[in-house]
């Protein structure tokens, strides 16, 4: 990897690997429209002269390949992840998950980019019948407009990689914690008790099983699987890999550590139902023998996650104040 090109390089994961391919060495060329992005978490990389940001959007074809010409890998990040408000906006999902991946692959194309990463995630197994789910799992009926315009990208780049030599990675992520977090269920339930600490509302009945990864284990996990690949196996055009921890936790859980940490008591208030919205999966937990297999692990427990962000959300309330 001699330069890398990042989309959603102002997010929160973007970012993230942002400043740890600056400090592997690798040069990086940062493209986000800043529609959900934070400028504020791009502050340490603007500092390199290695990196570049360039402001556009993804249904920008032609700036989009202007961008990142010169580049020789793609890791592409950005999208709209809101799963909960899909049904309220049909339209942004397909445009912000499966035509701007269509667009990315044929700014690759244009640009002569052969390899590439996709943050795609564990939604595309729906309510899955396999517990934990692997990667090969029968292929399920899709619960949210989210995932199923990630399916939709993941058949392009599966398409692409056979009909245009390309070497593509899927990475299907559970929910992703950690510093520079900015929406989920700890962003929602810290802005609430914050506001009212005696009460706290929760979407369903709580019993809703989740896994969660930290974000550094999640950029380990990404950068150590697109470099050590090629040595390790045999030439291949798309490989997809689950990432997460071999543990989940209960909505209500999370609910207990985030108010212990903050030496809470609230009434907790329920929605009612085994989900909080629709395609709410009442409960996910991927399969992650794969990328065991290849040498990474997580090295954070959920708890430890979801307390690392808890304290990040403390040191850095004008996240909230930036959504809006």
């Amino acid at each position: 990897m001699k330069k890398a090109f990042v989309t959603g390089c102002a997010g929160f994961i973007g970012s993230t690997l942002v400043d740890r391919l600056l400090a592997d060495g690798v040069p990086v060329v940062g493209w986000d429209n800043l529609s959900t992005g934070q400028e504020r978490f791009l502050e340490g990389a603007r500092v390199s002269k290695a990196f570049k940001f360039v402001r556009g959007d993804n249904l920008d074809q032609s700036s989009l390949a202007k961008a990142m010409k010169g580049c020789d890998f793609v890791f592409h990040l950005a999208a709209n992840a809101d799963v909960r408000f899909g049904t309220e906006h049909t339209r942004r999902d397909l445009e912000q998950n499966t035509i701007a991946t269509y667009n990315v692959l044929e700014a690759m194309r244009s640009c002569a980019v052969k390899r590439m990463a996709f943050s795609s995630t564990g939604s595309t197994y729906g309510e899955a019948k396999m517990i934990p789910t692997p990667e090969d799992a029968p292929f399920p009926v899709q619960t949210s407009l989210y995932g199923a315009s990630k399916i939709a990208g993941e058949g392009l780049i599966s398409a692409y990689c056979e009909g245009f030599g390309m070497e593509g990675y899927i990475f299907r992520f559970v929910s992703i914690l950690g510093e520079r977090y900015t929406h989920g269920h700890i962003f929602d339930f810290y802005k609430q008790l914050t506001e009212h600490p005696a009460w706290l509302q929760i979407l369903g009945d709580g019993s809703q099983r989740k896994s969660y990864l930290y974000v550094q284990d999640c950029v380990d996990a990404i950068l150590h699987v697109t470099r050590n690949h090629t040595a390790r196996q045999a030439p291949h055009r798309c490989q997809i890999y689950n990432l997460g921890t071999s543990e989940f936790v209960q909505v209500n859980d999370s609910v207990r550590h985030i108010c212990g940490a903050l030496g809470l008591k609230p009434e907790l208030r329920y929605t009612g139902g085994d989900r909080g919205w629709i395609g709410d999966n009442p409960f996910i937990l991927l399969d992650t023998k794969k990328i065991l297999a290849t040498g990474w692990k997580p090295k954070l427990t959920i708890e430890q996650g979801i307390i690392r962000t808890l304290k990040w959300l403390e040191a850095n309330r004008w996240v909230y104040e930036a959504r809006h």
